[in-house]
């Protein structure tokens, strides 16, 4: 049996093997490495939210793919604590690779499909070499899957993401890409608290400042999720935008 790893409510972890030992937090996240179901059991409450909320994005980011989870065995007596969950699913919900299905009551937990997602990833250090290797995997992956055309757009935009990851998180980094329908995701996770500002665009006559107002241009859409070791800065690219603004 799969170790289980047990986030309770305060946000303290324990790995038992294979099984939930006795506890009085609140609210626990149960998982197994190999699975990609989440039971969450106990009671959800608004105390509880952040610690929750934090388990599931750091398990969506370490476990690509659909993630499924059970919410049969958690009391969520504060609609607000509901909404938190359902935030959690709109976070994420352009993240490469990534679906997030929450299930409840009597309908059974479906099983998400077994073949690995589509994706490609790396991990990169805190260096100016770091855009270089961005933009080759950037260009790998769109050849790969088919969209030649948002090769050039797409390493505008990663190439701005991982540049304010080396100047101002300054830690280690994963970019990550998968295709879904015509549309590339991007997503890069660091390691600092802080989160990208957009005011507008930049003066012309500024230094610098233009980075997030360049992913505004090419991506369709694009924002950051704070985790609680980090973040992740993501964007979506269509290749019809791409053809229309070509045309």
């Amino acid at each position: 049996m799969s170790p289980v790893d047990r986030t309770d409510a305060r946000g303290e972890a324990d790995v038992h093997n294979g099984t939930i030992m006795p506890t009085d937090a609140r609210c626990l996240v149960e998982t197994a490495e190999s699975s990609a179901t989440v039971r969450l059991t106990g009671v959800l409450d608004r105390a509880g939210v952040d610690a929750v909320r934090g388990a599931l994005l750091g398990r969506l980011w370490a476990r690509p793919g659909p993630m499924v989870v059970d919410l049969s065995g958690v009391r969520i007596p504060d609609p607000q604590a509901r909404e938190a969950l359902d935030e959690v699913g709109r976070a994420v919900a352009d993240w490469p690779a990534t679906d997030l299905l929450f299930v409840s009551g009597d309908r059974p937990v479906p099983r998400p499909a077994d073949a690995p997602p589509e994706l490609l990833d790396v991990e990169l250090l805190p260096v100016v070499e770091a855009a270089r290797e961005a933009r080759a995997l950037v260009t790998d992956g769109c050849a790969r899957w088919g969209l030649p055309e948002l090769a050039e757009p797409a390493c505008i935009a990663v190439t701005e993401m991982v540049n304010n990851v080396v100047a101002h998180a300054a830690t280690p980094m994963t970019l990550r890409l998968a295709p879904r329908g015509g549309a590339l995701h991007v997503a890069v996770r660091d390691h600092a608290p802080g989160r990208p500002t957009y005011a507008g665009p930049a003066p012309v006559d500024s230094v610098g400042g233009r980075g997030l107002l360049l992913i505004d241009v090419v991506a369709r859409r694009w924002g950051s999720t704070p985790l609680p070791d980090g973040k992740v800065v993501w964007c979506v690219l269509h290749a019809e935008d791409e053809a229309a603004f070509r045309n």
